[in-house]
Order: structure tokens, then C-alpha cells, then sequence
């Protein structure tokens, strides 16, 4: 497998820390502390440790569901001014600032020499392509095909549509690694978006995310793509770190 140098934590749900050489990357950061445990990274909470880093630190948040945003990332400004925020702008900041940059679909930014480019979602907000250290990443956010058992087929055909056109503004980049949700409650449903991005775009990696507590589903997946040569980065635990 390609080696890119980065370090990676699984925060929770579609949380990431995702250190590169010279950047600190937060994505969908929620749940702040631990059940029964420290908090700390190895139990995936960020803290004063991490925002002190010498590294620049940027915060993406794709969308305001409360599973994806806490707005204690903000709160982060007192011990880093230097930081910069990425967020969807269905989130409602009351105290903004220069470093807070709102977002909608296909927009392009350089913030701080990384390359952005926001896509639409299936969901709510916004989904993240970047290019950081010549790594080039994707982070889904809530954009998957969204095939629920109880919708009706009309439903579900709209949100296949929708889903290969938003993947088809995609095309163009680069992917390296993908974070992209696979979603037990999907039942049977649960590889469809995952496949479609690893078949039309062939990222390097793909790290599962929006799975909950249900780890076994990442097996599954792996399995379900096992003919394809993209690598399934397995999770098992929240905390966990992933070199790549």
C-alpha cells in the first residue's frame, strides 16, 4: 500500500483527527468526552494537547446535525486564535470571526495552502474534497446513497439519482483516501454508496465512518469489495489510530 505520512484518529461516527506534516485536521467532531474512561485521543477527545500542536489546525464541520457538529469546537479559538473553521452554512454561528469561513456546494478555497472544494450532499450541508501535504482527500460528510427499506421507491430512486449526479461533480479529482459512511441501518443497502465511489472513482483507501457501535458492518464491507483495488482501513474501537 501507498504510504502518505499521516497519522489518523476515529473520533466517532464521522469524526476524524487526520494529522499530515504541516496540518491538523478535524472533521465532524462531536462527542467530547468518554464513558468511563480519560479523555484523551486514544479514547477519541481532542484536547488542549492536540490545539497546541505547532501545527496549523483546521476544523470542517459538513453539516449541523448533532451527530456531526458540537459547538464546543468553537471554544477552541481561546486556546489557538490561529485556527480556521470550514462549516456548512446550514450551522448558525453567533460569534464569527475572520477565521470562520462558511460554505455551501461547489465552492473552492485556499486556506492556509490547502486546496478545498465543497460538493452537495444527499443529507444536509456539504461534503469536503482537499488537497493538504499533495494528499488528496474526501470526506463524504452525509452524502451516501441513501437506500431506506421504509421509503417508498420513488424516495429511493430520487436519492440514487441524486447520488450518482453528485458523484459525477466529483470525478474530476483526485481521491486518495475517502471517508465514507457505511450505514448498518441500511440492512442489505449498506455497501451501495461506498461501491459506487470505489467503482467510479478508485480512491487508495476508504476509512468506513456513520456506522455507530456496529464495527462488524466494516467487515462486511471489506468483504463486499474485496474484488477491487481499494484498501478497507478496518476500525474497532473509537480512538483508534490509523497510519497511512
Amino acid at each position: 500500500m501507498e504510504r502518505y505520512n499521516i497519522k489518523v484518529n476515529y473520533l466517532f461516527n464521522s469524526g476524524f483527527l487526520i494529522e499530515t506534516e504541516n496540518y491538523l485536521l478535524v472533521f465532524d467532531y462531536y462527542l467530547d468526552s468518554v464513558d468511563g474512561g480519560q479523555n484523551d485521543i486514544a479514547n477519541g477527545v481532542i484536547t488542549e494537547k492536540e490545539l497546541l500542536t505547532n501545527k496549523k489546525i483546521l476544523v470542517f464541520i459538513s453539516h449541523g446535525h448533532e451527530d456531526h457538529f458540537n459547538p464546543c469546537v468553537l471554544d477552541w479559538r481561546k486556546k489557538r486564535e490561529d485556527i480556521k473553521y470550514i462549516l456548512s452554512s446550514d450551522i448558525e454561528i453567533q460569534d464569527k470571526d475572520q477565521n470562520i469561513n462558511i460554505v455551501s456546494p461547489y465552492e473552492t478555497l485556499d486556506i492556509d495552502g490547502v486546496l478545498i472544494k465543497t460538493y452537495g450532499s444527499t443529507d444536509a450541508g456539504v461534503s469536503f474534497w482537499l488537497k493538504v501535504d499533495d494528499i488528496n482527500i474526501f470526506h463524504a460528510g452525509d452524502l451516501n446513497w441513501w437506500h431506506w427499506f421504509d421509503e417508498s421507491e420513488e424516495f429511493n430512486e430520487n436519492q440514487e439519482r441524486v447520488f450518482k449526479q453528485e458523484i459525477e461533480s466529483i470525478k474530476d479529482n483526485k481521491v486518495d483516501i475517502v471517508f465514507f459512511p457505511v450505514d448498518p441501518r441500511l440492512i442489505e443497502s449498506y455497501y451501495l454508496g461506498g461501491e459506487y465511489f470505489i467503482k467510479e472513482l478508485s480512491p487508495k483507501i476508504l476509512i468506513p465512518m456513520h456506522f455507530g457501535r456496529n464495527y462488524e458492518v466494516i467487515k462486511k464491507f471489506d468483504s463486499k469489495v474485496k474484488n477491487y483495488e481499494t484498501k478497507v482501513v478496518e476500525i474497532t474501537k473509537r480512538g483508534e489510530e490509523i497510519v497511512l
